[in-house]
Formats: C-alpha cells, structure tokens, sequence
C-alpha cells in the first residue's frame, strides 16, 4: 500500500525515527523493543516493516493503515494546534504542595484567561504521591507525549535515571525562568539551587525541622542537629514523616550523604511511629503517655503546632533539610509555554510559596521571614548526578524499614 509517510522496505528504526509517534503502536502489536533507544537502532534497523509483520504473522496492509491512520491524526492536530484561530494546548502535570495548591491552580486559571493557549493541568495535591505520574512515563513514551511542564518536590521522579533523568540526557527540558540572583538565604549557605547545567528548574524549597514534645524527654536535652536524632539515647522516640514521601526521601538521601548507610539504619532505629505532618500536629496536641520526644515535620506545620505550650519548635543547627520543588520545561514547547514558565517563577508565586506555605523562594526580592542563622541542608548538584536517586532511595528505604523493624 503507498503512501505519502514510508515505505514496507523502510526499516522500523528509520520509520519510527522519523515518526516517534509510531512506538508506541507498534509496542502494542509485538515490537516493544522499540520502546528502548538502544534496541530500537539494534533491532530496528535490521528489519524492513514488511519483514517484521511476517515475523509476527500480521497483516501487512492492516498495520500499514493504523500506521497511516495515525500520521494523518498526529499532522491534523499539529494543523489546529499552528491555526490562526486555534493554539497549542499547554498541559502541566505534576503535584503542588497542599498548603498553596488553591492559590496556584487560581493564578493559573488567570493566566489562562490572559493567554491565547488553553492550559491543560493534571495537578494532584502531593500527599497523592507520584505513583500515578511515574506510571505514565515507566514505559519511556516518546518525547512528543511528554507533558509541556512538570512540577512537584523530590529527587526520585526528577532525577531517577530510568523516568524523568532518561529525558534529560536527551536535552529534552531547559531552565527559561531567567532567575539568575539566589535569594540570600541561600547564598549566606553557600548553596546554589540554580543548575549548572541549565535542566532543572527550582522554584522554592521545603524546609524539615523538629517539634520538641517537652513532656516526653524525660531528662534528656533537646536535639539541636540531625546527628542528635540519631544517638543512642533517641531510639525508639522520633516520629518521621514517611507518608509524605518528597520530604523523606530527600531525608533519606541527605542523612545517607553526611552520615553514611549508618545513619540511616540508626534514623531507622529513632522511628517510634510513622504518621503524616497533619497527624503529627493532632497527634502532638494531646498529652498522651508514650509520644514521640521529636516530631520531624515540614516547616509549615510548626505555624498550628504553636498553640500547643509543650511543643518547642527547633531548626536544625546543622541545616533544615529541603526538598526542592522543582520544574522541567520543556523546550520544544517554547515560546507558548514561556508564560506558564513566567508565571511559576514570578514575584506573586514566590510571595504565595513563602507566605502562605512557609517554602523559603528563591527569588532574591523575597523576604522568607525565617529564623536568625536558619541554614539549609541539601547534598548539591554533583550528588545527584553523580548517583541514581530514585535507585538510591530504594535502597536506603530498605535499609531504613529493616531497622526500624528492628527497633520495634
């Protein structure tokens, strides 16, 4: 059967290097070699397509019209989205952290009504978890299904080298936010947020810090750094919050960078109990016999602990470990997509992260209000390239749970 796309003889690497919207078609009728780089160029270009529906006993001209029925699809909807009248939908996926999700999805409803692209969101609150959105990428789509923009806090989505990391060696995504001056929170740290490299795109952190249960030390003083959590005397006595998942596993990775696999199994053996932020802040108001001594909690949660007298909030000596919320923008999707970037990284949603969610911004023209002396902890860009953070997180939450078994 002619036509205007390819030809039987072609071979599928040439078809579908030409046509990456073809993959994932022919993975579903037998060919899911093509769904890795690799073995899409060694098997796939060793066999004609014509060669490959007689190994698989399929129909050949069948195939070829879903292949064509495809194309036509694919280049009617690059027609709408280059019309005059129509746009390119922009579509933005990720998790927003709870406290600000509201005033964000309004400001980005505004901004739809100031743009001439629609904007898709597929925007979940972060304690959904990223399951859903690291399902929809485990099987490597092609860069053309990916979303425009993706958002949320964490190492293992954005830098496992099997989901978002496999797309950013391919130069897929880049940092447009144009923010060049670090806040000085930060640069008095001596960290810097902003890539080197130009990938990622970090907008704001999530700070982890102590709540003290007074009535529960039982003699022993108050932990001040994240090494006194994990002496002997704290076993058994800390409440993590392991059910928030960004935040603890960027616990996990910056405990395993200063202290080694034995900090971690020793943070194992600290945990009394598990329980989200919001229940640690209810769980703490009561004063029940046997509570944890120290509650590890994002920053934001401190403001309701307050009215509770025998809770004493303490940032770490040694630094609140953060977990970034990070961004990565697309840069095919450039120039529309340049407003949604603007937006996320604009003066209004710093002022939202840092007020109303206590997530210290990283635009230098904003005043985090935090403590005197606050200093941050985080293992820096060389760690992460350097390592497998979604491999490492796996491995360090083994170590963790086998401990913490443990010590119960």
């Amino acid at each position: 059967m002619e036509n205007k796309y390819f030809s039987v003889n072609d071979t599928l690497y040439e078809i579908t290097d030409r046509y990456p919207e073809l993959i994932d078609l022919l993975a579903n009728k037998g060919f899911e070699q093509l769904k890795d780089d690799e073995k899409r160029e060694a098997f796939g270009s060793k066999i004609s397509l014509k060669q490959a529906t007689m190994m698989k006993s399929l129909d050949l001209d069948k195939l070829v019209q879903l292949l064509i029925t495809e194309l036509d699809n694919s280049a009617e909807q690059r027609d709408i989205d280059n019309g005059d009248n129509d746009k390119k939908t922009l579509k933005i996926t990720g998790l927003l952290p709870c406290p600000v999700k509201m005033p964000l999805l309004e400001g980005i409803d505004q901004l739809e009504n100031e743009i001439s692209s629609p904007i898709k969101r597929e925007l979940k609150s972060a304690s959904q978890g990223l399951d859903w959105l690291k399902e929809s990428i485990e099987d490597k789509p092609s860069a053309e299904k990916l979303s425009d923009l993706y958002i949320s806090a964490g190492f293992d989505l954005f830098f496992d080298r099997d989901l978002m990391d496999h797309y950013r060696r391919k130069d897929i995504f880049k940092d447009t936010t144009g923010l060049t001056d670090l806040n000085n929170d930060f640069v008095r740290n001596d960290i810097n947020l902003f890539d080197p490299e130009g990938d990622y795109s970090i907008i704001g952190v999530v700070p982890a810090v102590f709540l003290v249960n007074q009535e529960e030390l039982a003699g022993r003083e108050a932990p001040k750094t994240w090494a006194d959590l994990l002496k002997p005397e704290f076993e058994n006595s800390i409440s993590l919050p392991v059910s928030d998942f960004d935040l603890f596993n960027a616990i996990l990775i910056n405990i395993y960078k200063k202290y080694g696999t034995e900090g971690v199994e020793k943070l194992g053996r600290s945990m009394q109990k598990s329980l989200h932020p919001s229940e640690m802040v209810k769980e703490g108001g009561r004063k029940k016999q046997g509570e944890p001594a120290v509650t590890i909690m994002p920053y934001f949660f401190t403001r309701m602990a307050k009215r509770f007298p025998h809770m004493e909030f303490v940032w770490p000596e040694d630094g609140a470990i953060i977990s970034p919320i990070f961004m990565l923008i697309k840069e095919s999707s450039l120039p529309e997509l340049q407003p949604v970037v603007d937006f996320f990284a604009s003066k209004k949603v710093g002022s939202i992260l840092s007020e109303q969610g206590l997530f210290p911004s990283v635009r230098a023209d904003i005043d985090n209000n935090l403590p005197e002396n606050s200093k941050f902890m985080w293992p820096g860009w060389d760690f992460l390239r350097e390592n497998n953070p979604g491999e490492l997180i796996d491995e360090l939450t083994d170590k963790f749970n086998q401990t913490a078994r443990e010590a119960i």
